[in-house]
């Protein structure tokens, strides 16, 4: 099967438990059966059109979202295609995060009564002149789409609607999306999804799918009375040119559109619905049956889990021997300053009077130090908040709203760390120092992100951010996260300088001529390997849910990865940071920093290697998008991780020279 394959999460709702401590203070006391429940995520019950009230509902809105395809990283509106129109119906708002994501949700013109079935029922009709320019710009544009598989993406009850079809070894697959139509070649091959059906077979001729199958499961509420929910919508697409458009039967030949076709082209769009009761499914876990047709979820899983063991077990190796050489060498430098005949010094203890002498560019490395702590605390709540539920694929754009309005409001602990550095640095333009803080490193991402969108604006693109949303973006940072960094930065500067166990001698030791393994370039590229190793996995799922629009559900073991992640990059710091004291060379602030940071190259190099080997692509336009917004990706993984080995570097530093006797 060609067709492509996306695979859909289910939502993690918050355990119950914990709910109950959150509400219960506030609420009153619950009606015995009734439960609390996330906002906008809610059971919706449905009935009978002669039972409905205002607690269960007979009307079955069906939304659609925009459209979009592996091939190509632009989405675009459902309107932006020649599709039949809601002719009434009510936009729903959407959140930060899903105009971001370039989620646009429409009423469709799809409507449904709960329980009553339809057979062949006609939407509209759309006719095309080829003779008119208008009308060949819109079936060009719509030829154009199924050539590059876009697909369409329908939600019914806050849910998707599926495509389950077989694939190999007897599953099924659950696509929470399907083609527009598809196209065989001039030299009859089925292309994506003309392989379902022998009848697709003309040469160089596209096929729409212009009538659905819609089945929707339901399951009853053990009370009766409440009427039932839905637990699962489904559907096949099929192709007929119908016969009589006015009283459409469903039956007959596909609906061919030749590429070379002229004269008048007549659509008719029509569906079928039917209802079938399903008392296996619960509400809470609708999601399972698209997580479940996955065929190689075992193997993801069980290769997690593989690589966060391998990295435990590398991370206890280096804390064993680092603790173990770092005990003999501060008992032997007590032991030889307790003796009449003290010995010359050797080793990292020799640098004592240089190890926190200030480093060159040392408000650059504070700036980024700031940066890189609202980042690392972004992710950490923003992981801890996705793990319990509360940011689940069913609440649509609540991620990406959260991560953004924690890192606005990240701007205090930003301004602190960057000035209290700083001033341990020696530094006295504390004004440049706050305004690099609050507006260098936001200010590159948003200056890339401007202009991905110009290219986005350019191509009529659904991912476009609204002008209005970008004044918004825009006074978000301005008006609330400039204030807060320099608030920071006050309570930063107020406080005393950083006190290092040892002092600083005025003038600087000279550095020994160091072998290859202790130059700075070799360990800091050695340094990125190990902390890229526990999550190119992980990685290759969230490239998978941003580019081939797959949703991204395994938070609990994203969150486990961040952990073992923060572990690894301190201790590869810490064990290079080692062996270059060992080796007299004291300069270890921006090698710190650097080389936990030079994962993000590891990143880059992993990006472009499943561009070109995983994606399929096409256009300038696109492959500009993808790099564009992978240098915004990198950028900020630079940040994060150079900040974790910083500290971790400088957190040993001050405890092995704190515990060692100096004179």
């Amino acid at each position: 099967m060609s067709a492509r394959r996306t695979a859909a999460s289910p939502p993690r709702r918050p355990r119950l438990w914990l709910l109950w401590l959150l509400l219960l203070g506030a609420a009153p006391g619950p009606r015995r059966g009734a439960a609390f429940y996330l906002p906008g995520l809610a059971p919706v019950n449905f009935c009978e059109e002669d039972k409905k009230s205002d607690e269960c509902k007979a009307d079955i809105e069906l939304f659609v979202n925009r459209l979009d395809s592996v091939e190509s990283v632009l989405p675009y509106e459902y309107t932006a295609f020649d599709f039949c129109q809601a002719s009434e119906g009510k936009r729903p708002s959407e959140n930060l995060g899903q105009v971001l994501f370039g989620e646009r949700i429409e009423p469709s013109p799809y409507k449904f009564t709960f329980n009553k079935k339809e057979t062949c029922k006609l939407v509209c009709t759309k006719t095309y002149h080829t003779e008119k320019a208008e009308d060949k710009q819109k079936l060009e544009f719509l030829k154009k789409s199924m050539l590059l598989n876009y697909q369409h993406h329908w939600i019914v009850d806050n849910m998707p609607v599926t495509w389950c079809y077989d694939v190999e070894d007897g599953q099924k697959f659950c696509n929470p999306g399907f083609p527009i139509g598809c196209y065989i070649t001039d030299k009859g091959r089925a292309k994506d999804a003309c392989v379902i059906s022998s009848d697709y077979h003309e040469k160089d001729t596209f096929y729409i799918f212009n009538h659905v199958d819609i089945k929707i499961h339901y399951h009853v509420v053990e009370t009766g009375s409440m009427g039932a929910r839905l637990v699962a919508a489904k559907l096949e697409p099929k192709s007929y040119k119908h016969t009589h458009i006015d009283k459409p039967d469903c039956s007959g030949t596909p609906m061919d559109i030749s590429n070379k076709a002229s004269g008048e082209i007549k659509i008719a769009y029509t569906y079928s619905v039917s209802f079938e009761e399903d008392p296996k499914i619960r509400w809470a876990s609708r999601w399972d049956y698209i997580l479940e047709s996955m065929p190689h979820t075992h193997i993801q899983w069980f290769s997690i889990m593989n690589s966060l063991v391998i990295v435990l077990f590398l991370s206890g190796m280096v804390a064993m021997i680092m603790l173990r050489t770092l005990h003999k060498d501060i008992a032997r430098y007590n032991q030889m300053d307790s003796t009449e005949d003290a010995q010359e010094e050797f080793g990292w203890k020799l640098v004592h009077g240089d190890i926190f002498r200030p480093p060159r560019k040392g408000m650059l490395l504070s700036v980024f130090l700031g940066s890189g702590t609202q980042i690392l605390i972004m992710t950490f709540v923003t992981l801890f908040f996705a793990c319990l539920g509360f940011l689940s694929p069913a609440n649509r754009g609540a991620l990406m709203t959260c991560a953004v309005v924690l890192w606005v409001l990240l701007g205090t602990p930003a301004g602190y760390v960057t000035a209290r550095f700083y001033k341990s640095f020696g530094g006295e333009k504390w004004k440049t120092n706050v305004l690099l803080t609050a507006f260098l490193c936001p200010g590159i991402v948003f200056a890339d992100f401007f202009i991905m969108n110009l290219i986005l604006w350019g191509e009529g693109s659904s991912a476009a951010i609204p002008f209005g949303t970008l004044v918004a973006i825009l006074a978000l940072w301005f008006c609330i996260s400039v204030p807060l960094t320099f608030i920071g930065a006050y309570f930063g500067f107020k406080k005393n300088a950083i006190e290092h166990p040892v002092r600083t001698n005025q003038i600087p030791r000279q550095i020994p001529d160091q072998s290859f393994y202790t130059k700075p370039l070799p360990g800091i590229i050695m340094g990125g390997i190990l902390p890229f190793g526990c999550i190119f996995i992980q990685l290759f799922f969230i490239l998978n849910s941003i580019w081939s629009h797959q949703m991204y559900y395994m938070f609990g073991f994203l969150f486990l990865v961040f952990i073992i992640l923060v572990i690894t990059c301190s201790e590869a710091t810490i064990l290079l940071c080692y062996f270059h004291l060992c080796a007299e060379d004291y300069h270890w602030q921006w090698r710190s920093f650097l080389t936990s940071g030079f994962t993000a190259v590891y990143f880059l190099i992993y990006a472009i290697h499943y561009f070109f080997s995983k994606l399929q692509i096409t256009g300038t336009a696109s492959t500009i998008l993808y790099f564009g917004y992978t240098m915004i990706m990198v950028l900020i993984f630079f940040l994060f991780t150079g900040t974790i080995g910083f500290f971790a570097c400088f957190w040993f530093v001050t405890k092995i020279y704190s515990v060692v006797k100096v004179d």
